[in-house]
């Protein structure tokens, strides 16, 4: 099962997320999603799932939970955005859900993909507005027979 993921858009949904979307079955959206019609922009695409971050106003709080697990491929999915963890890191998402195979968070803008023990914690990184010098990235998932693989992808490489 190919998965989206995606986090801190802030407002803004990029038309390469569409592109690097394309053919994927489920979307994760991990919080600071910054305007509900993301959500409904994304759901052309494939099934959403998301979370609500800190700068979310309470019409995406009233949408969306704070945390969201699920299982998707054989694969148990846990979501968050991370402001939960204080400084977010591969190792305490993963001690957060140490019964996820995935946890998806964002928050720090950072993207990453670790392998922590069972647990693969993915941060898509910031797929909004850039920030200083950081990427503007997604990341695409792969699920099956209970495992889960990750890549990331730069939606700017020239910077702009």
């Amino acid at each position: 099962m190919k998965i989206g993921i995606i986090s801190d858009t802030h407002g803004l949904l990029r038309a390469q997320v569409f592109e690097v979307f394309a053919g994927v079955e489920h979307i994760l959206h991990a919080g600071d999603i910054g305007d509900a019609d993301i959500l409904t922009e994304l759901q052309a695409l494939a099934p959403v799932t998301a979370v609500w971050g800190n700068v979310d106003g309470m019409d995406i709080r009233g949408r969306v939970p704070e945390v969201a697990r699920l299982e998707l491929g054989g694969v148990r999915v846990a979501m968050l955005h991370g402001m939960q963890l204080g400084s977010p890191t591969p190792e305490k998402a993963a001690a957060a859900h140490p019964d996820a195979g995935l946890v998806v968070f964002g928050h720090s803008h950072r993207p990453l993909i670790r392998q922590v023990g069972s647990v693969l914690a993915v941060n898509p990184g910031s797929a909004g507005r850039r920030r200083f010098k950081d990427p503007v990235t997604v990341a695409l998932a792969e699920l099956a027979d209970g495992r889960a693989t990750a890549r990331l992808v730069d939606l700017d490489p020239d910077g702009r």
